[in-house]
């Protein structure tokens, strides 16, 4: 469906078409036109789908059509788990907004308090933040949610995860409850359920099928006997004419460094991204990776969840994430705008059970694959799975099939080693480059088709 049809302000429009947008995605035809009517939305859709323009274009349209009431507050509000997110979704924001006089903020966790005060101190129209360091700012009365027309959740699921519930539900009381709630999830479990039931008024449900099956990412399983075994397997692909850019990654910000050192004295372009580095290193790493001075990123679950580069040939994880979720994530960075990816994944014999859920929730076998010389010596199966035949797993995928599914949620994770993993650690409200935990507390399709014209109830 194009986007003139889907009743967005003229403004907006002319943006997207400066920008060469024509077709909305799924969610966004599907999201828009009850967003436009004024409905709460549930909207399940996983990362890469376009669901930021799905909540940010209806928004805008809001702003656009309806003036400011006098008050100089934000009119809508994004919460977003990480800095990295809450800047992608800021730097959408202000392009779709290109032909409007809008104040658009981000306010996030690592960035200097002096710099988003002097932000702040003009009306804002469009605030982004992350909830801790928002929660940060509302208690000292710097900022006023009082007049928030629109409260938009990207990644909810994730900010669960991370442990910001209670935020996320001390910032919802702190809005007026006329506001129009938008909610977008890649998953929706008891915990999202719960939560959508408290914020979210009679919602039009949006459910995206899993982009797993049209994303072409071919899935490949190294068999490991131990690290050194893992750090060899991963200097060789590295080293592979194959491997454009690619990103690595590590259980902790220790392993993080260590990985991205080796490589770089091998003679790779390699960096780190982890949550002990600064909010400004951390840009300008992403940056010199989209320029191609980075050609190999070893990163944490945590600080990768925002990274967008479209030409990301390989996901190598050399620890398999914690949950079969992340996993999904970590491979959705490759494959991405109609371009192939591959993703290769190394495991030990103290992985299986993670190697099974995984293989479980996306309901795809993993295909094994040997490096002649880098043979494991103790090849193993996944949680009891048929021993494999000429390499590859019994009633597995062909050679010539890639597995393509993508989802999970289960828990898991390698043996652990002297350093805590990247999620770990709580983020200080003064910024330490760390995820923006500065007060949270851990806790235990579409249906129909948009009209080409219905009225707005704002």
């Amino acid at each position: 469906m194009s986007f003139s049809e889907l009743g967005l302000h003229p403004l907006v429009l002319k943006a997207l078409e400066a920008f060469e947008y024509t077709t909305a995605t799924p969610v966004q035809s599907a999201a828009i036109p009850p967003a436009l009517e004024g409905r709460d939305i549930l909207a399940t859709a996983e990362t890469g789908t376009g669901k930021t323009a799905a909540f940010m274009l209806p928004a805008l349209t809001r702003i656009a059509e309806l003036p400011r009431l006098g008050v100089a507050a934000p009119r809508v509000l994004v919460l977003a788990p990480t800095r990295e997110l809450a800047k992608q979704v800021t730097d959408a924001a202000r392009k779709y907004a290109k032909f409007m006089k809008l104040n658009i903020v981000d306010v996030v966790g690592g960035m200097p308090y002096r710099e988003q005060l002097r932000l702040l101190s003009r009306p804002v129209d469009v605030l982004v933040a992350t909830p801790g360091r928002l929660l940060d700012h509302v208690s000292r009365r710097r900022i006023d949610l009082e007049a928030v027309e629109v409260l938009i959740l990207d990644e909810a699921d994730r900010m669960l995860d991370m442990g910001f519930l209670d935020d996320v539900e001390t910032i919802a009381k702190c809005c007026p409850p006329t506001r129009q709630t938008l909610l977008f999830t890649a998953t929706l479990d008891r915990r999202m359920a719960g939560l959508a039931g408290n914020l979210l008024r009679n919602p039009e449900r949006v459910a995206v099928e899993s982009q797993a099956t049209s994303i072409n990412v071919e899935q490949r399983l190294h068999h490991a006997d131990d690290l050194d075994h893992k750090r060899r397997l991963l200097q060789h692909i590295a080293a592979t004419p194959e491997v454009g850019k690619a990103i690595i990654f590590a259980a902790t910000k220790r392993d993080a460094d260590t990985l991205a050192e080796e490589l770089s004295l091998a003679g790779h372009a390699a960096a780190a991204l982890h949550g002990d580095m600064d909010q400004g290193k951390r840009n300008r790493t992403l940056q010199r990776l989209r320029t191609g001075q980075v050609r190999l990123l070893v990163a944490t679950d945590v600080a990768a969840r925002g990274i967008d580069v479209r030409d990301i040939t390989h996901v190598i994880n050399f620890d398999l994430p914690r949950s079969a979720e992340d996993y999904v994530h970590r491979i959705g960075r490759t494959g991405r705008a109609g371009a192939s990816g591959i993703a290769i994944s190394f495991a030990s014999r103290a992985d299986r059970e993670t190697l099974f859920r995984i293989e479980r929730y996306t309901n795809a076998t993993l295909a094994i694959h040997t490096i002649p010389g880098l043979e494991p010596q103790r090849p193993f199966t996944a949680g009891g799975r048929p021993p494999s035949r000429n390499g590859r797993p019994s009633g597995g995928p062909k050679p010539w099939q890639r597995n393509n599914s993508h989802g999970g949620d289960s828990k898991g994770g390698h043996p652990a080693r002297s350093a805590r993993p990247d999620h770990a650690r709580s983020d200080s409200h003064h910024g330490q480059g760390r995820p923006d935990h500065s007060h949270a507390r851990r806790e235990p399709h579409a249906n129909g088709k948009p009209a080409h014209a219905r009225a707005k109830s704002w």
